[in-house]
């Protein structure tokens, strides 16, 4: 038993270390400490959104030229077009967030696999479980479409896959992340629908048979601005590079979070402050049709992004399906059913304070930026 005098002095020294070890977490600064700092409860969306589903998601380039996007804090939704746009603004941190845990684990398996690749070809490879040729350096200046059709042509082989995975599981790991069995399982379903499919590779919908609507992800890293030219993060090597050098230096940070939850985003908003940055780019797709009507939490969203440091050319950027009504900037030629587009924050925020954000409508069809 402790006498009298230990327990005096036991009580201020377990508050002490309590205190200390609080601190010590609060101030973990770490890839996977932030990670966890600023996550919050995952939850369920009903779509595996291993690729985008959006052929427009590179049409917003010019409208970001002409506001000025560039630098700051970047904040998206989902999986791979976040890169593009990462690669388009340039942001000094990118926070990747979004309700699916599933999508956390995703990027934790870009993230292995951008720090291995040396270049586009090398990273394609390794996505689809595909041998890497000997004379892999010198692909680093091919055109996109080479590097596509090299890919496109090369079996997958199971020796190499297993070897990407096993040097991809050494790096996740190393990323200090906690992960269960199941993070396991989801991961190794990834790696697999990848390989199996290649560039063939789809979003689906789950309990809809709707996969075959939507662009293949060789289409996707193919697809171009408005103006014809291809801007996705692979369609040059510079692109690829400035996307791999913010993953090795720990500067693309996935984030369990609902936008319309208690924690994420405003965790972000005070991450950005700290740092003193602001928020460059919002990336939303189309969350907000969901948060407006089937799913609800419009008005706890605004006030999260209320709290987001932001200035004139912050902005956030939607995608709409407009299989009911057309939307001015669609582009018939661009064979798809998507749009994008972008709105400044201070424009949307003066909206929403105005009481004229009314509809999902009112959000995509009457306020974004011409091209």
């Amino acid at each position: 038993m402790f006498s009298r005098r230990a327990r005096v002095w036991a009580a201020p020294l377990l508050f002490a270390a309590v205190m200390t070890a609080a601190c010590q977490r609060a101030a973990d600064t770490s890839f996977a400490g932030v990670v966890a700092r600023l996550s919050e409860q995952g939850g369920f969306f009903d779509s595996d959104n291993i690729v985008t589903n959006e052929a427009s998601y590179l049409h917003v380039a010019s409208q970001l030229a002409r506001v000025g996007v560039h630098g700051g804090v970047y904040i998206g939704v989902g999986p791979d077009q976040n890169f593009s746009y990462i690669a388009l603004i340039h942001p000094a941190v990118a926070f990747m967030i979004d309700i699916r845990r599933d999508n956390m684990l995703e990027h934790l398996m870009y993230k292995s696999l951008f720090e291995l690749s040396r270049n586009r070809l090398e990273f394609l490879l390794r996505l689809f479980g595909k041998p890497i040729p000997a004379d892999v350096d010198a692909w680093s200046n091919r055109s996109i479409a080479d590097i596509l059709a090299y890919v496109n042509g090369v079996r997958p082989d199971s020796a190499a896959a297993q070897a990407t995975r096993k040097a991809s599981n050494e790096k996740i790991l190393k990323f200090g992340v906690p992960l269960t069995a199941h993070d396991q399982e989801v991961l190794e379903r990834y790696r697999a629908a990848f390989v199996a499919e290649g560039l063939e590779t789809r979003f689906s919908s789950l309990g809809r048979n709707n996969r075959y609507d939507y662009p293949s992800f060789g289409r996707l890293l193919m697809e171009t601005d408005r103006d014809g030219h291809r801007v996705s993060f692979v369609a040059d090597e510079k692109a690829y590079q400035y996307v791999r050098t913010m993953e090795l230096n720990n500067k693309i940070i996935p984030v369990v979070g609902n936008v319309a939850g208690d924690k994420a985003v405003r965790a972000i908003g005070a991450y950005a402050t700290e740092h003193g940055l602001r928020v460059s780019a919002f990336y939303l797709s189309n969350v907000e049709q969901y948060l407006i009507g089937r799913d609800g939490g419009f008005d706890e969203y605004m006030k999260n992004l209320k709290t987001l440091p932001h200035d004139s050319t912050s902005v956030i950027i939607r995608s709409y399906f407009g299989r009911g009504m057309q939307h001015p900037l669609y582009l018939p030629s661009a064979g798809n059913v998507s749009v994008s587009m972008i709105e400044t924050m201070n424009s949307f925020l003066r909206a929403y304070a105005a009481g004229e954000i009314t509809s999902y409508a009112s959000v995509v069809l009457e306020r974004y930026v011409k091209p």
